[in-house]
């Protein structure tokens, strides 16, 4: 099939489309690359059935002839692109999300939007299923991804309801592994570079607060699965392994075998304290659950940002 995917050069998107391009797709791929990285476009450019597209969504799409399918994965997703980057948030989840919902619509091409953990907010309900409404705070720092997301996914069942485009929503938690980008701000990147430099790990609050971490190839099977499935509301995708975030420091530690010591900043603004998926959904819907444990992802993500830090 013929498959657009926004975010492109973003890290799962670059993994969603090796993965369609090994499934024999043409894929274009869309970024403006205001986080995504150039790299990563030119790892896929090797392929044949991969068209690059420099673009922002959030002010025009245009793609000549047929799609079938319309991966909508871009947006900036890091904690150090918050702030600087809202605007430019609330611009992709908001006019960006619609440009690529009228494209579904005028194309007839099945839909499917990236959504997050972070639709629930500092959840209230442990673990989280797709029923619970979320705790998030509209106006703190992280709102303009948490409830530009929200937006995002309210638009996406509009234009399922009264123009019934075949649309799909995934609620992606935490995701890591290689072509993670080496400074977002995310907890794993931050731990091991810090570990591979030999440099205190950075942990925040008490460590106590929990994470579910799923290896990014298991979560892009997730998503094709749910681009194929006869579904519309939010599917969670994610691990149901949880960690603390002290627990997390101290595997980054012996994997890399480094001498770091661990060191306690204050937490967040409005930082989850909990956080981990029912898989229920996804399981009896996709017929879907993750694989690689986090003994071994964890290892792979590490072998991967120290052949980075040569470069």
């Amino acid at each position: 099939m013929r498959v657009v995917v926004t975010g492109a050069a973003g890290f799962i998107g670059y993994h969603l489309c090796d993965r369609l391009l090994r499934d024999d797709h043409q894929v274009i791929g869309i970024d403006d690359l205001s986080t995504g990285q150039q790299r990563n476009l030119d790892a896929l450019a090797t392929r044949d059935a991969f068209t690059s597209v420099k673009q922002d969504i959030s002010t025009s799409v245009a793609v000549d002839g047929p799609v079938d399918l319309i991966y909508n994965m871009a947006c900036p997703a890091s904690p150090v692109d918050f702030e600087s980057k809202a605007l430019h948030i609330l611009d992709v989840c908001s006019r960006g999300t619609r440009n690529m919902l009228e494209l579904a619509r005028e194309k007839r091409a099945s839909f499917l939007h990236a959504s997050t953990s972070e639709c629930y907010g500092d959840p209230r309900e442990h673990p989280q299923k797709e029923s619970y409404w979320g705790h998030v705070n509209p106006i703190g720092l992280r709102s303009p991804y948490d409830e530009g997301k929200r937006f995002a996914e309210a638009l996406v069942m509009t234009f399922y309801r009264r123009f019934e485009v075949n649309t799909h929503l995934v609620r992606i938690f935490n995701t890591y592994g290689p072509r993670m980008r080496s400074g977002d701000g995310r907890l794993l990147p931050n731990l091991i570079n810090q570990a591979i430099r030999g440099e205190p790990l950075t942990v925040y609050g008490d460590g106590r607060q929990t994470r579910s971490f799923c290896y990014v190839t298991d979560l892009v099977d997730g998503i094709v699965r749910l681009m194929a499935a006869d579904f519309h509301e939010p599917v969670n995708v994610g691990s149901d392994e949880e960690l603390t975030i002290l627990e997390v420091a101290e595997r980054i530690i012996e994997i890399t075998e480094s001498k770091s010591e661990i060191v306690f900043q204050p937490l967040p603004q409005d930082d989850p304290v909990r956080r981990r998926p029912d898989l229920s959904r996804a399981r009896e819907v996709l017929g879907w659950a993750p694989t690689i444990k986090t003994s071994e992802g964890f290892r792979r993500t590490v072998e991967y940002f120290k052949t980075v830090a040569v470069r």
